[in-house]
């Protein structure tokens, strides 16, 4: 935990040691939480919130449409429990990714001959090598965030990115990176690769089957950024759990589960079983 000083009304104030802005409960006036942004904590960049709150909130309600096994008193009742707009640290990785992979493929061809069925299979080994080239690869540096979540509500517009101001933070909460670079790596790495592994697995075509035998891939590093960008995160809670969506903060791209009505579930899989099994029946009868 972290003490400060609110800077409008002098109220002593405790806040986890990860929070770098946020607003003073006594006074409700925003207030950046002193060193959590200065020397090597500054980040380099960031992209300004352009969803609003209320745009937010729509947004969570329309995704309910369309979805027909939500509980109905979920769908017709408010049950966001808190939302929060937050500035995000990531880190944003540039690299390149280059290398060969070689694939067992087979070709089938199945014909008759007289009275037999014939199936003929070639096997042949297919080469494919190339190199890619990334920048920006974000991976969020906060530990309190679900990672499958951020990794979901990409792509930022990147052309959007401002250098970094204190300016863009009253009225959000924003977090300082716990999270190293070095333990961040990783996640970059592997995408680098997969992405790699599935652009050259695309170039394949006309085989029934394809399977990767060996793989050579090779990574170089490039620069690193850390930046702040933009994420509303909406919490609801349904029959006594609790329900996490996030928000793309830039361009409204939402992610996050849905209660089950399993009531629908069950009537729904009722219906169809009564319908399939009423035209067998049919089917039977004409026999």
């Amino acid at each position: 935990m972290k003490s400060y000083t609110c800077p409008s009304c002098g109220a002593e104030l405790i806040c986890d040691a990860t929070t770098a802005a946020t607003s003073c409960p006594y006074c409700g006036n925003p207030s950046i939480v002193p060193g959590q942004f200065s020397g090597m904590l500054r980040p380099d960049y960031v992209i300004p919130f352009k969803v609003s709150r209320e745009d937010a909130v729509k947004a969570l309600k329309a995704h309910y449409n369309g979805k027909p096994f939500l509980p109905k008193a979920f769908k017709s009742k408010n049950h966001i429990e808190e939302i929060k707009g937050v500035y995000v640290p990531f880190w944003l990785f540039d690299g390149k990714a280059e290398g060969n992979i070689t694939y067992e493929a087979t070709r089938t061809r199945v014909y008759r001959s007289g009275d037999y069925e014939v199936t003929e299979t070639d096997h042949f080994h297919v080469y494919r090598a190339g190199s890619l080239s990334f920048e920006r690869i974000p991976v969020d540096a906060a530990s309190k965030m679900p990672d499958d979540h951020m990794d979901s509500i990409e792509p930022f517009d990147y052309s959007e990115l401002k250098p970094f101001s204190t300016a863009y933070l009253p009225g959000f909460l924003a977090d300082k990176y716990d999270v190293s670079v070095e333990d961040s790596q990783e996640r970059a790495d592997r995408r680098c690769r997969e992405t790699l592994e599935n652009s050259l697995r695309d170039t394949v075509h006309g085989y029934t089957s394809c399977v990767p035998i060996t793989k050579n891939i090779h990574l170089k590093r490039g620069k690193v950024h850390y930046a702040l960008l933009p994420v509303w995160m909406l919490n609801t809670k349904w029959d006594g759990k609790d329900f996490l969506f996030a928000m793309n903060g830039q361009t409204g791209r939402l992610v996050g589960d849905l209660p089950i009505s399993w009531g629908k579930c069950f009537g729904t899989a009722a219906a169809i079983i009564a319908v399939v099994t009423a035209v067998l029946t049919t089917l039977f009868m004409l026999v």
